[in-house]
């Protein structure tokens, strides 16, 4: 099955799925924390300490979960995840203290593991699709959070936290479901199709012991790592921040052109990006998040300045979530790709986690400008991650378009390496 005969319906229905996962299980939490906090008589910041336990547990999960992705089929995983999100949305709303409450939130988050985008992006490409499936889900996903906290706001006026919670499992429960168990039969119906194998680094089918493969996979990872923690560390506190910086009023202005900017990207990248190399979005993606917070230190407190950082920072933020899917796909292949999005989604939130403590102690210790200064420094270190996964893949693919011809990229937009062209090397996809 190539990327055009995925159906539509297939997209749209998964990206709702997205929409509802995303909203549920994460972008709510901020707006219901206070309520929570009230009620179990703890402190916020106790609250938010449980949700990066809880992170951190999700990104020790991930790689076993896109393994099982491989195995299983992400369609079929994503059933039982849906189950287990919205049995565990339950138990945070009939927690009777804060041990309770706690639990839940861990049940949460490593549900989000077989049903948020990790286990998505697995799910269209067992379908044969690619690049422009996936940049379709983050363009539909893209809204969760713009529906999400309002919506969320908006019943918890009318309801109790644990209300709202027992509606958001109901959503997970008798909407997502339905629509991943259907994604389940469509993928097993589907039949086998020929996959072409996209690797930069021939016969790599997973994370190579030694080697250049190895090397490759490392900096991949401690690219998305660095985007993870530059970005986390900013996103969680945008709007203090950018008071902080001399911005007054107007934070709470400037930070809302981070969602749109989010999501705008997204469409420039389908509509424009079709051509383009992951490694070179990778790159890009991560010099706008530290470029656009470099604009931020430089003009503040100027408004215009601090706008033109929020849609930076939104391009790199929305281009990011693309490449986490796609770049393994083109220097990796679809072999084994389940486990490769795992590590991936684990390292970035890994380091996301502790992103947000990390900047508030560095801002303690030196002063915002300072802080943000050394955020600055640390995206430098992903730009050049990703520079290194950039040259190394260029080498690669010279080396074996040498004494071969040319292959025309797929509807995907990839190109297959002419050794996996042969007849020894191409594979099925079920």
């Amino acid at each position: 099955m190539t990327e055009g005969k995925i159906p539509a319906s297939a997209i749209w229905a998964l990206g709702a799925t997205q929409i509802i996962g995303y909203g549920t299980l994460y972008y709510s939490y901020s707006i219901l924390a206070p309520a929570v906090a009230a009620e179990l008589a703890w402190s916020q910041k106790w609250v938010f300490a449980v949700l990066s336990v809880s992170l951190l547990a999700s990104a020790v999960l991930a790689p076993f979960a896109g393994s099982l992705a491989d195995r299983v089929g992400a369609g079929r995983l994503m059933v039982p995840g849906s189950l287990a999100a919205a049995s565990a949305l339950l138990l945070c709303a009939l927690a009777p203290g804060r041990a309770g409450f706690a639990l839940g939130v861990l049940a949460m988050e490593l549900a989000s593991c077989f049903v948020l985008y990790s286990t998505a992006f697995v799910a269209i490409v067992q379908l044969g699709g690619a690049r422009r499936g996936i940049t379709h889900l983050t363009l539909i996903a893209g809204f969760a959070s713009t529906l999400f906290w309002p919506l969320t706001t908006l019943l918890h006026h009318h309801l109790g936290w644990r209300e709202v919670l027992i509606l958001f499992a109901a959503l997970n429960a008798f909407v997502c479901l339905p629509i991943h168990w259907w994604l389940a039969r469509l993928s097993s119906h589907a039949g086998k199709a020929r996959e072409r194998i996209v690797p930069v680094t021939p016969g790599l089918s997973g994370p190579a012991p030694g080697g250049r493969g190895s090397l490759l996979f490392v900096l991949v990872l401690a690219g998305f790592a660095i985007e993870g923690f530059m970005l986390s560390a900013v996103l969680v506190q945008m709007v203090p921040l950018l008071t902080l910086v001399g911005l007054g009023g107007a934070s709470v202005l400037v930070a809302s052109l981070f969602g749109p900017s989010q999501v705008a990207s997204r469409l420039v990248n389908m509509l424009f990006g079709r051509g383009l190399s992951q490694t070179a979005l990778a790159l890009g993606a991560t010099a706008a998040l530290a470029g656009g917070l470099a604009v931020l230190l430089v003009v503040a407190p100027s408004v215009p300045g601090a706008m033109l950082f929020a849609v930076l920072f939104g391009f790199g933020s929305g281009l990011m979530s693309i490449v986490g899917g796609t770049l393994p796909l083109e220097l990796f292949g679809r072999e084994r790709y389940g486990s490769y999005v795992g590590w991936i989604t684990a390292a970035r939130q890994f380091s996301s986690a502790f992103a947000p403590f990390g900047l508030t102690l560095t801002i303690a210790g030196l002063g915002v400008f300072p802080a943000l200064w050394l955020n600055v420094v640390v995206g430098l270190f992903g730009i050049a991650a990703f520079a290194a996964v950039a040259l190394i893949s260029r080498k690669s693919r010279r080396g074996e378009e040498s004494g071969t011809v040319a292959v025309a990229p797929d509807a995907a937009g990839f190109t297959a390496s002419p050794d996996y062209i042969s007849g020894a090397r191409l594979k099925t996809l079920n």
